[in-house]
């Protein structure tokens, strides 16, 4: 019996110019009302800034490894027991911590206000390269909270 694939998975494409389903999925998640075209604007525009400020590395690698640095291993959710609520840390699945990590770098460099948002993810992606800026300060956050509530693990679904 073969794999399952529902109708997203079979029709998402590999970009054109770097042959990357990941750079595909991310400007998908970029996109707003449809426009494809502006979204694959906006990321060749962010990545080829990158690639100026960046001329011995890859953009494309340094694009990867950026999301790579945000995704988040353990996670909290919410847990009713009795009458308490708990947050509980869960381990991520990685096609979820894929979408987090992208959620989270489109969602810091939309909450930029005032600066084009090639050269606002641009700056974004290479925060997150190093390790830096404020996808990663979520993810820390996360991380940071799940730690702190390790003690209600054991109610783990």
């Amino acid at each position: 019996m073969g794999k399952r694939f529902t109708a997203s998975q079979e029709q998402l494409k590999p970009d054109a110019i770097y042959g990357s389903l990941l750079a595909s999925k991310f400007i998908n998640c970029l996109m707003l009302d449809g426009k494809k075209s502006v979204a694959q604007r906006i990321f060749y525009g962010a990545l080829s800034e990158i690639k100026k400020r960046y001329p011995d590395d890859e953009a494309i690698e340094v694009f990867t490894r950026a999301l790579e640095n945000v995704k988040p291993s353990i996670e909290v959710r919410s847990k009713r027991v009795g009458g308490a609520t708990y947050q509980v840390p869960t381990p991520v699945s990685s096609k979820r911590q894929q979408t987090l990590a992208i959620r989270w770098i489109l969602a810091a460099c939309r909450g930029k206000k005032g600066r084009q948002i090639h050269l606002s993810l641009a700056d974004e992606l290479l925060n997150a390269f190093r390790r830096e800026g404020t996808a990663m300060t979520t993810r820390d956050n996360v991380h940071r909270m799940a730690d702190a509530n390790k003690a209600f693990a054991h109610f783990a679904w």
